[in-house]
């Protein structure tokens, strides 16, 4: 038995970390006059509207019974919110026009089998909307003009190929963009008597964080982000007669971020930078105010992430590490910030902790950005270092194609409560930080990648924060696959793990990617490995852990979701039975109504009970007990492992 953790603080119980938000992702219509939020009704998120300045007013403008609403978006004409909708996590969503009056709601996208995508939105074409969507193909979408109102749909580009489309406000394809078997992209303008012409070209090493923008503007110019010549990705503006680029900004710790655009003229008025934290920087001057005031607002990091068409109302999202997001609308004209709600006022009074980022040297030398959360009052003394070193929690974050940030993390919160120290890491490979940050991940999973981890680890033991012989690795997707290689690669480092949907047989993963996703599969093979070379397919086995599953020496708790199109159920199945195989003990909870993740809240609170009471078997954190029907209510199927968790 593992030496039990102690704390002063409360334990926070996890259906307030981990259930419904009282509400979420707010956006203004167009024309300022409603607000628009995610909320409950009978326990599943729906769309909830309000006029502007009486959000007590609110009603629910969808009825999902089920799953809650995985994305919306106001269409132009400030009469209908599009929203998306799939069936049990298996990723093909229909996007469903919704009348804000009548509340009647019609399928755009009525196909079987179908992924659809809101392509484009424009000023110019209120009452139309750009659809993606694979119905003629399922591995390349093509683009179609729809009439909200009624529904009608015209194809205005059949893909041949390419990965994704540009438009201009006017509705013209502009522009294709396509990734070569050496993994370049290529991005192609339509040409009356030749058909598709290349006029831009971004080497293999660029291709993952350049490319051109949506921003087409009424001079004959766009924007393009390209790390050309550079480490970093920079902000240019690209003539299209042309081809001249004209540097607007750029950082050289980490690639431009969101771009702030004038909604008329399409001029960059601001961007923003996220390397330990995100800052917006003005282009324009005008917009400096606004910055400035927002900044002093002492909110948290915040982005702007809806505004009006005359772009006087801005509604701002916050994230602060001890303070779940909230959302205020902005009126730029009386510079005042008006608060919309909490997201989780619940936790207004609850011992959040705060996050620390630090920078991690890899053995290479590489800089890792990373965020270490402690116990609350553990590091009184010296903030960032605990009086005396803790059991961690190593969280890995998926993708890797992303990144961890500064800001609340209910994984952060939940498990510093419980007496963890709580590492994440951005390794080699995660996005955000350049293009030899990125590429360092080439053909490196369960080798640099993994190195970068136990770097990370080493790095806490050194500094006396972690514990190291109770120190657990944990994730999901690319987390749930670094938990399963790390544990093989190095089978007495962790104390245990919990794999979430995460990938353990490399080759059975490529085989097997969503058919959309087909025009990006040379990104997958010069990351990953070539499954059609035969170097290529070595590495995809020897870097794939269900072939190492003998060398497992601790526990391993797996969580899957059955309708998964990323990392097919399958993935976990061959480990499990690798693992039952060699007598291996394993516990492997499977939802038979979720997908690549956990969507209900049921089946996220249901997990994460079992992963607690998993972790403090053998970490010795505290464990909040069980509810009566804490599992019962949920879907899960507790595959192989019951007794363990009795």
């Amino acid at each position: 038995m593992q030496e039990t953790v102690s704390t002063e603080a409360p334990l926070i119980p996890r259906a307030a970390l981990f259930g419904n938000p009282s509400r979420r992702g707010a956006a203004i219509s167009p024309d300022g006059r409603h607000i628009t939020f995610l909320a409950p009704l009978d326990g599943v998120m729906n769309v909830f509207i309000a006029p502007r300045g009486a959000l007590d007013q609110a009603k629910p403008l969808t009825h999902e019974t089920k799953r809650g609403v995985p994305f919306y978006q106001w269409a132009q004409d400030s009469g209908h919110v599009l929203v998306g909708r799939d069936t049990d996590g298996d990723e093909n969503f229909h996007v469903h026009a919704v009348d804000i009056t009548t509340g009647h709601a019609r399928d755009l996208t009525p196909h079987e089998n179908v992924r659809a995508e809101i392509a484009k939105l424009s000023l110019q074409h209120p009452g139309e909307v750009i659809l993606s969507h694979n119905a003629r193909n399922p591995q390349f979408p093509d683009l179609y003009r729809v009439d909200i109102t009624t529904g009608a749909a015209t194809m205005i580009t059949e893909n041949p190929g390419f990965a994704a489309f540009a438009i201009d406000d006017d509705f013209n394809v502009r522009c294709a963009i396509a990734f070569q078997p050496d993994g370049s992209q290529i991005t192609l303008r339509p040409d009356p008597a030749s058909g598709w012409v290349p006029f831009l070209q971004f080497a293999p090493e660029d291709a993952m964080i350049s490319g051109i923008e949506e921003n087409f503007a009424p001079d004959g110019t766009t924007l393009i982000r390209s790390s050309a010549g550079r480490d970093t990705s920079a902000l240019y503006r690209l003539a299209l007669d042309t081809g001249e680029q004209t540097l607007i900004a750029a950082d050289d710790r980490a690639d431009i971020g969101g771009v702030l655009v004038d909604q008329i003229t399409k001029a960059p008025l601001a961007y923003s930078v996220n390397y330990e934290r995100n800052r917006y920087v003005a282009l324009d001057p005008a917009v400096q105010p606004d910055l400035d005031y927002l900044d002093a607002a002492n909110i948290g990091d915040w982005v702007a992430q809806s505004r009006t068409d005359d772009d006087k109302l801005w509604v701002i999202g916050s994230n602060a590490d001890t303070a779940p997001g909230a959302a205020y609308i902005y009126d730029r004209t009386a510079k005042s910030l008006e608060k919309l709600y909490d997201s989780r006022p619940e936790l207004a009074d609850a011992p959040l902790a705060a996050m620390h980022p630090v920078i991690i040297e890899a053995r290479d030398g590489l800089k890792l950005v990373s965020y270490l959360t402690l116990p609350k009052g553990s590091d009184a003394a010296t903030p960032g270092r605990p009086s005396r070193k803790l059991p961690m929690i190593l969280l890995v974050h998926g993708g890797p194609w992303a990144r961890d940030e500064f800001g609340y993390n209910p994984y952060h919160q939940w498990l510093t409560n419980r007496g963890y120290a709580v590492l994440s890491v951005n390794f080699r490979a995660s996005t955000g930080l350049g293009k030899s940050f990125v590429n360092a991940g080439n053909n490196e999973w369960a080798r640099a990648m993994d190195d970068d981890l136990l770097d990370a680890v080493d790095w806490a033991i050194t500094a006396n924060i972690a514990d190291p012989a109770r120190v657990a690795i944990m994730g999901g997707s690319y987390g749930g696959y670094a938990t399963l290689a790390s544990m093989t690669r190095n089978p007495t480092k962790f104390a245990c793990g919990v794999d979430i949907v995460g990938p353990s047989n490399l080759e059975t993963l490529l085989a097997t990617i969503p058919p959309y996703w087909e025009s990006i599969r040379t990104i997958f093979q010069r990351s990953i490995g070539n499954p059609d070379t035969a170097d290529g397919l070595a590495l995809l086995r020897d870097r794939s852990p269900v072939h190492l599953a003998d060398r497992l020496a601790r526990s391993l708790l797996i969580g899957q979701g059955a309708n998964d199109p990323r990392v097919k159920q399958a993935e976990s199945d061959q480990m499990v039975a690798a693992l039952k195989a060699k007598g291996i003990p394993v516990t492997y909870v499977l939802f038979p109504d979720e997908g690549h993740g956990f969507a209900r809240p049921e089946n996220n609170i249901a997990f994460n009970a079992i992963t607690e009471q998993f972790l403090a078997a053998h970490l010795g954190g505290r464990a909040e007990p069980i509810g009566a029907d804490e599992i019962s209510r949920s879907t899960a199927q507790i595959l192989e492992g019951a007794d363990t968790l009795r």
